[in-house]
């Protein structure tokens, strides 16, 4: 979604940087690490052996490479497969010219609680798997040829911690970026489209410029915005920007006309380069990708996006890549696209959690509709060892990486704070339900806010709550009509629909006798096919779901159903 560049000259409007200019500030960090399954607390010391450990790239999941074991104690829900402790290390050297600069390392994402250590110092500590987050290692730095050292413990050991397969280790993407002194922060920008017709497009730019000299800075920021094709549209400057030792938000307005409308048939991207300049014409530049859109919510007439009456056809995933297990794989995510578009879909939801950047990068260029979720429980939990431990200490922080990170992507544009969380008949939810959905607004009031139901009767604590715009349903097809008379005025999505049972070319006679397996799930099931078959007439759902056909037929009866997310996508 962004990249930064530093430049040593002012090099103000061109229509093309050079890919060299980009990675000299963002490099890639994933190679030549070394790693050890198993705990090793003295690992984190510089000076510590690790002659004999595998040399590794990232990103790395350590259990898909295990065995498969009943006896494993993420099974059933983790996929049998082993967690355990993993430590990483990396050494590196940095130029004497890179002094004076701040250097920061991005992970994408850590299974789990990860802890950092760069040259003997502990950075710190994020417990939750999916989240992404910076440290900044200025401070302990060496430059030229003394090495430093970068140390990762990675915690899966205490299980089950989830209920579905989350993978260990280093699974997603580092980044090594180093910034000016006078930069955008982090996740820095936030661009909004507030008026939006064919004819013209008002869009707001909101920038975050940071300041570590020390010292008084009189900064400029330019924001030129670039078509598809790398040809300017327009160009915004302000001047007189005062900051010591603060962050400032700078806030611009710029209007184009017969802008190309971000669509899911024709998901049409432009580029805006934020620069930041000094007194001595040092620049950070930072860029944003912009999709121009508007979508509506309709309490009666449902999902329209650009004005365009649409149902939003998604499904659920969750974050695996089937048997290469959760190491992220852009061309393996890139794929599944594909196949989902290849059937009609046009909308993912990030089961249960936020998912890698990636994924949005690809949701943006080709065109679906993402549900970012944050949570699959609050206080309390689904497994013994789960988020529920660390909800209270970190939720905020994490919901607030979340939306900050994703909230640029114009393929997200519905938030959903929770799924099917146990406290929806709980009392607390009156007052944690508001809390996390005022967190999202502080940050973004563009996109509705919603929480995956599945119990969605007039009792639910999170809905009587008021706190969520789009109230969502998981499951209870067959509930859908008479959601008006539950819930007058309010708007609807259906945030998770079927769990539809087949077995690609296997083919059961009769092909119209519908039949629900297993009728419970809290007692073994023995009615099944030899092989684990399951016919794929569509005529196969568990007791608490419906065939597609079935969910399909009531979806485009009613106008106000604004779209459903398929339980799932791909097998996990």
């Amino acid at each position: 979604m962004k990249k930064y560049t530093i430049y040593t000259t002012l090099c103000l409007l061109v229509s093309i940087f050079s890919a060299k200019a980009q990675e000299k500030n963002r490099q890639d960090f994933d190679r030549n690490w070394t790693f050890n399954l198993g705990d090793v607390p003295s690992a984190k010391n510089p000076d510590f052996n690790d002659f004999g450990w595998r040399k590794l790239n990232l990103p790395h999941d350590w259990s898909i490479e295990g065995k498969f074991s009943k006896e494993n104690p993420a099974t059933p829900e983790g996929g049998a497969l082993p967690g355990g402790i993993g430590w990483y290390r990396k050494t590196f050297t940095l130029p004497e010219s890179s002094k004076g600069k701040i250097i920061s390392v991005d992970f994408d994402g850590i299974y789990q609680k990860s802890e950092v250590w760069i040259n003997g110092h502990l950075l710190g500590m994020r417990p939750n798997g999916y989240i992404s987050f910076r440290y900044n290692l200025t401070p302990y730095l060496f430059y030229g040829t003394k090495k430093n050292v970068i140390v990762v413990k990675a915690d899966n050991s205490v299980q089950s911690n989830s209920r579905w397969y989350s993978g260990s280790g280093i699974y997603r993407n580092v980044w090594l970026v180093t910034t000016p002194k006078l930069a955008v922060n982090h996740w820095g920008t936030f661009v909004t489209t507030p008026q939006v017709s064919s004819q013209s497009a008002s869009i707001s730019i909101k920038t975050n410029i940071r300041n570590y000299t020390g010292k008084l800075q009189n900064a400029t920021l330019t924001s030129v915005l670039y078509d598809a094709a790398g040809k300017i549209v327009s160009v915004k400057t302000t001047t007189g920007i005062s900051l010591k030792d603060t962050v400032k938000e700078v806030s611009q307005d710029i209007t184009i006309s017969n802008p190309n409308l971000w669509f899911v048939d024709n998901p049409y991207l432009y580029k805006l380069v934020s620069k930041v300049t000094d007194d001595q014409s040092v620049s950070d530049t930072y860029e944003t990708n912009v999709g121009i859109r508007y979508f509506n919510f309709d309490a009666d007439k449902g999902f329209s996006l650009n004005g365009k009456p649409m149902k939003i056809l998604g499904v659920c995933n969750h974050h695996d890549l089937g048997s290469l297990g959760a190491a992220i794989n852009t061309r393996a995510l890139e794929r599944q696209l594909e196949i989902l578009k290849g059937m009609g879909v046009n909308g993912i939801r990030t089961s249960h959690n936020p998912p890698a950047p990636e994924l949005l990068d690809l949701c943006d260029k080709m065109g679906f509709i993402v549900m970012d979720e944050a949570f699959d429980c609050w206080e309390k939990g689904k497994a013994k060892y789960d988020y529920h431990l660390f909800f209270k200490d970190w939720h905020k922080q994490d919901l607030q990486d979340q939306i900050l990170r994703d909230r640029n992507h114009p393929s997200v544009m519905i938030w959903s704070i929770g799924n099917e969380i146990p406290q929806q008949s709980d009392t607390s939810a009156l007052r944690i339900a508001p809390e996390l959905a005022q967190i999202v607004h502080n940050l973004d009031t563009t996109r509705p806010i919603t929480t995956a139901n599945d119990h969605p009767d007039t009792a639910n604590k999170i809905i009587k709550s008021g706190a969520i715009d789009l109230i969502g349903y998981n499951y209870h097809e067959f509930d859908y009509a008479k959601f008006h008379d539950r819930y007058p005025g309010k708007k609807f999505i259906a945030t998770e629909t079927t769990s539809g049972l087949e077995t690609r070319g296997y083919y059961d006679m009769p092909s119209d006798s519908i039949r629900i397996w297993p009728a419970r799930y809290d007692k073994p099931f023995t009615e099944g096919n030899p092989g684990n078959t399951v016919s794929a007439y569509d005529n196969v759902r568990p007791a608490w779901g419906s065939t597609h056909e079935a969910t399909w037929k009531i979806m485009k009866k009613h106008d106000f159903l604004s779209g459903m997310f398929v339980w799932t996508g791909f097998d996990y």
